[in-house]
């Protein structure tokens, strides 16, 4: 390994100037396809305070289920979870896309998680490796946040 660190992409971005939205995080080429990694963006960074561990996980699980069972996307979906910072989530498809490419889609997947009545999926010891550190009141009071005032709204959706 070179002992020099290069910087990450993610890490070149002005986080003081990023707002709440949908954007394209990367695209890479891997083998002849187009990888798109999307920022959702839930919070502005530094700015507000961000997503409980059991919001995020939460939401974490409602949505990649919901993503992984939508029958026009599920077969392009590579991976959705949370972005350390907890500032939002990583949304990453196979196919070249733009934010409004997904928009609709975003827009369904957060109003399930508003809507969702049940048992989270996926939250038994042998299915989660924290499965006790979960609220669904508090990811359905953030996605309808986000959904209401950020993806229904004048969403910011640009290249980062």
């Amino acid at each position: 390994m070179n002992n020099k660190l290069e910087k990450i992409a993610s890490f070149t971005i002005d986080h003081t100037v990023l707002k709440r939205g949908v954007y394209v995080s990367r695209k890479d080429k891997v083998g002849d396809n187009i990888v798109t990694t999307f920022d959702i963006r839930m919070k502005e960074p530094n700015k507000e305070p961000v997503l409980t561990n059991e919001a995020i996980h939460t939401i974490e699980h409602l949505v990649a289920t919901y993503l992984r069972s939508d029958d026009e996307w599920k077969d392009r979906i590579i991976y959705w979870g949370p972005m350390g910072c907890l500032t939002g989530n990583y949304f990453i498809v196979s196919g070249d896309f733009c934010p409004n490419d997904i928009l609709p889609l975003m827009r369904k997947a957060f109003q399930f998680v508003v809507d969702f009545q049940g048992k989270i999926p996926g939250t038994t010891p042998s299915e989660c490796g924290n499965y006790k550190m979960h609220s669904l009141s508090e990811a359905q009071a953030e996605s309808n946040k986000y959904l209401n005032e950020v993806l229904n709204e004048n969403c910011p959706t640009v290249y980062l």
